[in-house]
């Protein structure tokens, strides 16, 4: 497993979630699992819960598919017998695979709604911060999700159908009724050149926002996070900022 800090801290989950695809999920999950390790020496574990399983090719070193991520829930696999190191030095990670897609059904079955919070918890003592790549969508899914996460960053690219979105999400949480875990939105693929973002910048200026650019585009070339390769680039500077921030809003819960 990671080694990191000697430092105690309390253990911390950060889901990355929308309710949209194709927001930059997964790149967000991938840049902040490598702060979380590489910048803040917290021992870390991303754990892919999206069946796409793009953060597991990105970073896993076991390309094997062993169709076994589902059966973590159903209890037939150990949660920490998944659990392998990734291409990222102190960062560890529990891959995706095809069977997850069949994990909406099981949860319904199973009628367990903090499944995945007993099984993090259970995680928490080996782990400093846990990052949740989710798949998109409402539903049973992002239910334990919501309930296991202490924070949920939200992508949102900025347009009116994403920034719609996001409000969705909002509203759930408010009609679910009940304490939920505090709310972070985050600008992704911002482009300035175009008015549209420009508007959207300037309505939440509190928002952080992650660029669009090429280097970004380069992790799936390189399959490594921006920091393993381009640190210096304003790409991997913005994603150290917003984890900064993370850092921030988990110190004051």
């Amino acid at each position: 497993m990671a080694k990191g800090s000697t430092q105690k801290t309390a253990s911390a989950t950060i889901a990355v979630y929308s309710l949209k695809g194709g927001v930059g999920k997964t790149t967000m999950s991938v840049n902040l699992a490598w702060a979380s390790a590489c910048i803040s020496r917290r021992r870390t574990l991303l754990w892919d819960l999206d069946p796409q399983a793009a953060s597991s090719w990105l970073l896993s070193t076991d390309q094997t598919s062993r169709d076994a991520a589902q059966a973590i829930f159903s209890k037939d696999v150990e949660v920490k017998k998944l659990i392998q190191p990734s291409t990222v030095p102190a960062l560890d990670l529990i891959a995706a695979d095809t069977s997850l897609r069949g994990l909406d059904h099981l949860f319904r079955e199973m009628d367990k709604k903090k499944r995945l919070a007993k099984l993090i918890e259970s995680l928490s003592r080996d782990y400093d911060r846990i990052i949740l790549d989710c798949p998109p969508g409402l539903t049973e899914t992002s239910e334990q999700v919501l309930r296991a996460a202490d924070l949920i960053v939200i992508p949102v690219i900025p347009s009116p159908l994403s920034q719609r979105a996001m409000g969705e999400v909002a509203r759930y949480l408010v009609q679910r009724g009940g304490a939920h875990a505090p709310i972070l939105p985050v600008y992704s693929m911002v482009d300035r050149r175009r008015s549209l973002h420009r508007a959207a910048l300037e309505s939440q200026t509190g928002w952080p926002a992650i660029p669009m650019a090429s280097t970004i585009e380069q992790m799936t070339v390189r399959r490594k996070p921006l920091g393993a390769f381009a640190p210096a680039s304003p790409s991997a500077q913005a994603f150290a900022s917003l984890w900064t921030q993370v850092e921030r809003q988990l110190s004051g819960r």
